[in-house]
């Protein structure tokens, strides 16, 4: 690709501070050798393929813009796709946005000589802006699918860059001790939280997502073995942990009984329908209260239809025309649209909800307890 430099250097100007040591990383690394090919939704719920080598001036837009390239949907990995593969379901790998990528590499507090683990490779961004800045000696890179760590090797190779590459379930093991780890997969909290707090060293600093909320956690390990820290006043999306090539099935027979069942309880809703898995704060705090909730939203004409399911065996159905108050289905142990409810009185009332800047601690065993002023919750130990 001609002049990618420019393109690489107009990136890191409109999205690292001047004075900043992670502009060099972002002016000088090519991102686009590290994603050749990757996935666009093409509107209908699928996804269409994008080779870079067939359209270099689409490449070169992609590639330095400050946006993520969804590159694996499913199982099928877009180097492995042809034209006409048109995979439906959630993306499975990605290369992150470069602003979000220094954004969690700032919060890590990298320095020279303390070893990164960069927990989940995707298409190695990370580990390059590491191994650029620290060092490539300093960084490890770990991702469940071996096929990722194995290409994003090849091609950090081809820029010069040796990290060390793992390919391990971070919810079951992670070898080595680290004085330093990113994540930029969201990470359950409880058991399979574990081996990361395991593989931290003492005085190490840890920053990553809770997995299905959008809280950036950072925090200190402390020599008994806790984590102690804050939830950061900015917000990430990343995909969810995952054990095998795909995420396991939702609970699709609940969600499709959600679309038309009559539900036990009937009743109006307070507040207009809302798109929680857009609402970032709002869904962040409805998993930490009701962890497990799974949600669906659609839309038809000008009514607007959300859908909230639980592991238990609850779901609710709120569905109104335009920002109306809702109509609302709910049946199971627990009123799951009146705890959202409940949460979004209190933002109303509130005019903001108790998780950023919230202190956090993190125990050995991988409960995740969070506080700010009286209130407080755990998550991780049920």
């Amino acid at each position: 690709m001609e002049n990618w430099q420019t393109k690489a250097e107009q990136l890191a100007t409109d999205t690292v501070d001047p004075v900043s040591r992670w502009l060099p990383p972002v002016a000088r690394v090519p991102r686009h050798r590290l994603v050749p090919r990757w996935w666009e939704p093409d509107g209908t719920g699928a996804w269409s393929l994008r080779d870079g080598a067939s359209d270099p001036a689409a490449w070169a837009e992609a590639a330095y813009a400050d946006r993520s390239l969804v590159t694996r949907v499913g199982g099928l990995h877009a180097d492995h796709a042809t034209p006409e593969d048109r995979p439906e379901g959630l993306p499975t790998s990605s290369a992150t946005l470069p602003s979000l990528t220094v954004q969690m590499l700032r919060y890590a507090r990298l320095g020279d000589g303390l070893p990164l683990l960069d927990l989940g490779t995707g298409a190695g961004g990370l580990t390059a802006y590491a191994s650029f800045r620290v060092g490539d000696k300093q960084v490890t890179s770990l991702d469940v699918d071996p096929y990722l760590t194995s290409v994003a090797g090849e091609r950090l190779a081809g820029l010069g860059y040796h990290p060390t590459m793992l390919t391990a379930d971070a919810t079951e093991h992670v070898p080595g001790t680290y004085e330093r780890i990113v994540s930029t997969v969201g990470l359950p909290p409880g058991p399979g939280l574990r081996p990361v707090l395991a593989a931290l060293v003492p005085g190490g600093r840890l920053a990553m997502t809770l997995a299905r909320t959008t809280l950036v956690v950072t925090g200190w390990k402390r020599a008994n073995g806790d984590v102690v820290g804050q939830v950061e006043r900015a917000m990430a999306g990343f995909m969810e942990t995952r054990s095998g090539d795909d995420y396991p099935p939702g609970r699709t027979d609940l969600l499709a009984h959600a679309h038309e069942a009559d539900g036990d309880d009937v009743s109006t809703g307070r507040y207009p329908v809302v798109d929680v898995a857009n609402a970032w704060e709002l869904r962040s705090m409805l998993e930490v209260t009701a962890p497990g909730v799974e949600l669906g939203f659609g839309t038809r004409g000008a009514t607007r239809t959300a859908y909230l399911v639980h592991p238990d065996g609850s779901w609710a159905r709120a569905s109104a025309e335009s920002a109306d108050p809702p109509t609302v289905h709910q049946s199971g142990p627990r009123r799951l649209w009146d705890v959202l409810e409940r949460l979004r009185h209190r933002l109303n009332t509130e005019g903001s909800l108790p998780l950023l800047g919230a202190r956090v601690l993190i125990t050995p065993d991988g409960v995740v307890h969070l506080s700010r002023g009286e209130w407080h919750t755990s998550v991780g130990d049920r």
